[in-house]
């Protein structure tokens, strides 16, 4: 019977840190997330900011 109990013991604490680890890493990827959009609604703004301009087939880039 101890043994069992033990084993209980040991399950609930490892179920314990897994909970506190998941929770933690979805607050990351939330902040992840948030991060990401940001930076494609930066990069929207500056390419529409820069007049849009799209390279059309083997067209070279300015700086060539």
């Amino acid at each position: 019977m101890q043994h069992l109990e033990e084993q209980i013991a040991h399950l609930t604490r490892n179920l314990d840190e897994m909970s506190t680890i998941v929770a933690q890493q979805q607050t990351d990827i939330a902040l992840l997330q948030r991060r990401v959009q940001m930076l494609m609604e930066r990069e929207a703004q500056r390419e529409s900011d820069a007049g849009g301009g799209v390279v059309i087939g083997d067209e070279r880039p300015p700086h060539y």
